[in-house]
C-alpha cells in the first residue's frame, strides 16, 4: 500500500525544481497525489477500513493545503502542478 522507493523516486525527479530537490511544494503535492490514489483503490475493495478512510482524508487535506500555499506562492507553479496531475476538472 505504501509507495515503493523506485516509485517516490520517477516522482520526484520528473517534479524536481532542481537536481536535488526532493522538498517543493510541487513534488509533495505530487507524491500524496500518488498516495491518496493508492488509498482510494485500496478502500474501493475494503469499504469498512475506517482507519485507512481516515488517513485518506488526512493526506487530502494535507494536499489540500499544499495547493493553496503554491496558489498564494506562485500561480503559474500551482496551475501546471494542477495541469500535470489532472487535478480540477
Amino acid at each position: 500500500m505504501a509507495l515503493t522507493k523506485e516509485k517516490k523516486a520517477e516522482i520526484v525527479e520528473k517534479f524536481a525544481r532542481g537536481k536535488n530537490d526532493t522538498g517543493s511544494a510541487e513534488v509533495q503535492i505530487a507524491i500524496l497525489t500518488e498516495e491518496i490514489k493508492e488509498l482510494t483503490e485500496h478502500l474501493k475493495e475494503h469499504s469498512h477500513d475506517h482507519h485507512s478512510h481516515r488517513g485518506l482524508l488526512k493526506k487530502v487535506g494535507q494536499r489540500r493545503s499544499m495547493l493553496q500555499y503554491l496558489a498564494k506562492k506562485d500561480v503559474q507553479r500551482y496551475r501546471e502542478v494542477v495541469k500535470q496531475l489532472g487535478l480540477r476538472k
